[in-house]
């Protein structure tokens, strides 16, 4: 398909900022669309994290930023759970704080920058000296800077009990002249205004729908083999990580009273960075469910290639194309990557209510298997019934496709990024 490119005014000199770009996480994932949307107007992206996979002329890799680095993890024990802190975790914040400023000086200065985007430094405190670095140095340059906003601490129940009040008040977000605000759902949008007077602009996660999937070829026709499924099959594939909110003891639920011997549930992605437990109850539920369960995170990566083993690693865009059916009974998202790469892969999709899918996504008219925080005969009768009826499975597929391409597109946020840099630096549309 051919694009219209957009741009607006001169091309500039933008600065990614994270404690990581690296993986497949969200903000990672939502940044690089970013970048190649802001490459594609005329503008020049470069790269600043503690955990960095960047083409190293273009990046800056300041190992103190990683949120996992030890002397951040050491303070950061400090900060949540109690109401104060002592005056030696003050001085070892601000210490950390005035070295991360030296990087972003470094990392602005060795670029000639003249745009920041803070992605998601600024939201949540996974790493308070890295926002205080972040909101000084915007306050001290002045530098136009799009705040680009995926979590806030209020959104997460270990943030909310502080002894860093003061300084998520300063930075978390930061309030200062010349910051445009950018959020993702419509829930953060009257939360930011409602408790810290900020306006804010909607972005959503978006794929690029201008560019339909290639499906399956020649290197992933043997992905069902690999993993040990046949072709008759019903492949049904949990693509999140395993961490308690995706909710993925739903989706065993749903396979156990599916009581089919072919359906297999396969789960894409490794445990997150929350802890162990849940994963070790969700062995007990398959144990007790007795089902088919393959765990496929160490045959997915971000690129194509092999393992130590010799063993092919395959793509998430691989194993989309082999899925029947998309399970994503997710109890909270930020937005939902997950469910658009299943219209975007033209599969059908089971989605519990969340909220940001029950007041963003869900009133365009997406065509869903829904749930409401259980597994009812209601929603077990309506996945069997889909499975079996091909000819539904292609109109929702189509509808679905085309809402992706109209609501989620690169070219929605290729126009809402034009406006906000528009804005930025005095320019008209």
């Amino acid at each position: 398909m051919d694009r219209c490119i957009l741009s607006i005014g001169s091309p500039r000199r933008i600065g990614f900022i994270s404690t990581r770009f690296h993986g497949t996480d969200g903000v990672t994932l939502e940044s690089r669309k970013w970048a190649g949307i802001l490459s594609e107007m005329g503008h020049s992206c470069f790269w600043m994290a503690g955990l960095l996979d960047a083409p190293s002329a273009t990046s800056h890799v300041a190992p103190l930023a990683f949120f996992q680095h030890p002397e951040v993890e050491e303070v950061q024990t400090h900060l949540f759970g109690a109401t104060t802190r002592t005056r030696e975790v003050t001085r070892r914040i601000m210490s950390l704080k005035e070295r991360l400023k030296d990087d972003l000086y470094h990392f602005i200065e060795r670029y000639s920058l003249e745009v920041l985007i803070p992605e998601n430094i600024l939201a949540i405190p996974m790493h308070v000296p890295l926002g205080l670095a972040m909101a000084e140095v915007i306050a001290e340059t002045g530098l136009p800077t799009i705040a680009h906003h995926h979590d806030f601490a209020w959104e997460r129940e270990r943030f909310v009990v502080s002894s860093v009040n003061d300084y998520l008040r300063a930075a978390f977000p930061a309030s200062l002249p010349r910051i445009e605000h950018v959020v993702i759902n419509t829930l953060a949008q009257k939360e930011l205004a409602r408790r810290c007077s900020l306006p804010s602009s909607i972005i959503p996660n978006v794929l690029d729908f201008e560019t339909p999937p290639s499906g399956i070829d020649a290197y992933n026709a043997d992905l069902r083999r690999e993993i040990g499924l046949n072709d008759d099959d019903l492949f049904i594939l949990q693509p999140t990580r395993v961490v308690m909110r995706k909710g993925i003891e739903h989706a065993i639920e749903l396979v156990r009273r599916l009581s089919d011997s072919r359906a297999k549930l396969v789960i894409s992605h490794a445990a997150g960075d929350e802890g162990g437990d849940y994963i070790q109850m969700l062995r007990e539920r398959i144990t007790e469910a007795r089902i088919d369960v393959r765990f496929i995170a160490d045959r997915v990566g971000e690129h194509r290639g092999t393992d130590a083993l010799g063993r092919k690693i395959y793509t998430l865009a691989d194993v989309y194309p082999h899925a029947d059916l998309v399970t994503y009974p997710s109890h909270y998202e930020g937005f939902g990557n997950a469910f658009l790469e299943a219209i975007y892969f033209r599969k059908p999709v089971l989605v519990n209510a969340y909220a940001v899918f029950t007041r963003d996504i869900h009133p365009l008219g997406f065509k869903t298997i829904g749930m409401s925080q259980m597994v009812t005969n209601d929603v077990v009768a309506r996945t069997r019934a889909l499975l079996a009826d091909k000819v539904q499975q292609q109109e929702w597929a189509d509808v679905n496709f085309d809402l992706g391409l109209k609501h989620f597109s690169y070219a929605v946020a290729r126009r809402k990024l034009a406006a906000r840099l528009a804005n930025l630096h005095g320019e008209g549309a």
